[in-house]
């Protein structure tokens, strides 16, 4: 058995997870679509937070950038330019929501149970990570600069296509 020293590494892990944890679940237990997304932004970057503490800081930075800046508001424009009608409420079911219940905690249940009978191996010692920023720049305009080109054209080709839609659909 190993001992774990609590460190402000371990102190960020678990406060990232909370983040993730509590975001996804709001994903799936709010009913507005844009506190849906708002949750999911607050994943996205405890996700890069993550990648913070695994040193890939090059995928956190994307990750914020991507994820959590682009996606997200293009789903929030998306959901701004259509109509939404307010669907009526599914009857509760009181069956279903104790099995799905009792299925969640046997899940846990096992999964913590595994968790705890395994025996992990000696970890190795910590060696930094190369910084590979500056490989995956020039691989990316060197090697491919034609498709990450060909990629920017097709968004913006995209975008415009939903600013007509979007106009379209207005007039």
């Amino acid at each position: 058995m190993f001992t774990i020293d609590f460190t402000g590494e371990y102190a960020a892990f678990f406060l990232f997870s909370a983040i993730m944890i509590c975001g996804a679940v709001l994903m799936i237990m709010l009913e507005k679509v844009v506190h849906m997304i708002v949750s999911m932004a607050a994943v996205f970057l405890g996700l890069a937070g993550m990648f913070v503490l695994l040193e890939a800081e090059f995928v956190a930075f994307v990750q914020v950038l991507i994820y959590a800046g682009a996606i997200s508001i293009l789903m929030i424009f998306g959901i701004m330019m259509t109509k939404h009608q307010q669907a009526e409420q599914a009857p509760v079911r009181p069956l279903k929501e104790t099995l799905a219940i009792i299925g969640s905690l046997s899940l846990f249940g096992l999964l913590f149970y595994a968790i705890r009978r395994t025996t992990f191996p000696e970890p190795l010692p910590f060696q930094p990570g190369e910084d590979n920023t500056m490989a995956i720049g020039m691989t990316l305009y060197t090697g491919y600069m034609i498709p990450f080109e060909l990629l920017s054209v097709l968004l913006t080709v995209a975008f415009i296509g939903a600013i007509v839609l979007a106009k379209k659909e207005a007039d």
